[in-house]
């Protein structure tokens, strides 16, 4: 086993875990932890999506009384049912239009400038919805239980965006989600959740499509990362859950906004190959 790999992977483990559920793009701070430790190739691309269950599992293990309950009651349950529902159609829109465009968005918007723009818009997006929701606070959902088959089915939409590189997953469906309506806490946690079959489905969708890139020298590090990725992310999912109790996500907004000037400046000069 090779020290160094592992350790790089544990590395990669907790920069996915830290940015994962942050509405600041997992993909575009992997992309640059990984051209930083020499980490690259198209095995370490099928590696950055797979750790995502690491990251998945986290949330599994914060509202494991939730999905317990809903687990228990979703045949006998009307509330339950309908929280299924729910994640079943968000899910859908992303995860139909990724197995479509995957190829066709990796080949022709993985490029400084497309990511760049999308960190800068994410990040003005994110400004605009926070300051109307400072003049109106007052939201149509306050809680993951009350939202519509409707409600889901916009967040999807809005998960759908983050197909585009340096969008964020979790940045797209927590201000969409505030955009549509629901209450901060309400979009955050639903984005938790949908980050379920989201990340689960694709990893294993990445796994068998790359699987003949992977050999079993390759398992150690997958664990690692994996590990390193579920430890990081528990922290981080409560860190925010408590941050969102008081605090705005403007912070993240101006965060990004640099992040995108950033791109630019490093693909400028040739510091980070944001190509994948």
């Amino acid at each position: 086993m090779n020290f160094v790999l592992v350790l790089k992977a544990f590395i990669m483990g907790i920069v996915e875990g830290c940015t994962e559920f942050l509405p600041i793009s997992s993909t575009g701070h992997l992309i640059l932890a990984g051209s930083l430790l020499d980490f690259t190739g198209d095995n370490v691309k099928v590696f950055s999506i797979a750790i995502q269950s690491g990251a998945m599992l986290s949330v599994v293990w914060v509202y494991r009384q939730k999905i317990v309950s809903v687990v228990r009651g979703m045949f006998t349950n009307s509330r339950d049912r309908k929280f299924v529902l729910n994640l079943v159609v968000a899910f859908l829109p992303a995860a139909i239009l990724g197995v479509l465009f995957s190829r066709a968005i990796q080949d022709f918007l993985f490029y400084p400038a497309p990511v760049a723009a999308a960190f800068i818009a994410g990040g003005l997006l994110i400004i605009f919805v926070e300051k109307r929701n400072m003049k109106n606070p007052v939201s149509r959902v306050e809680s993951v239980d009350d939202m519509t088959v409707v409600d889901a089915f916009k967040v999807g939409c809005a998960q759908a965006f983050a197909l585009i590189p340096g969008t964020s997953r979790s940045g797209a469906t927590i201000i969409g989600g505030m955009l549509f309506g629901l209450s901060r806490k309400a979009a955050t946690e639903f984005s938790f959740f949908l980050a379920m079959p989201t990340l689960f489905g694709a990893a294993v969708y990445s796994i068998f499509k790359e699987h003949a890139l992977l050999t079993a020298s390759d398992v150690p590090l997958f664990t690692v990362g994996t590990i390193s990725a579920f430890v990081s992310a528990f922290f981080c999912v409560r860190w925010l859950l408590r941050y969102i109790s008081s605090h705005s996500f403007i912070p993240f907004a101006w965060y990004r906004i640099a992040f995108g000037i950033f791109v630019l400046v490093s693909a400028h000069y040739g510091w980070i190959a944001w190509v994948e």
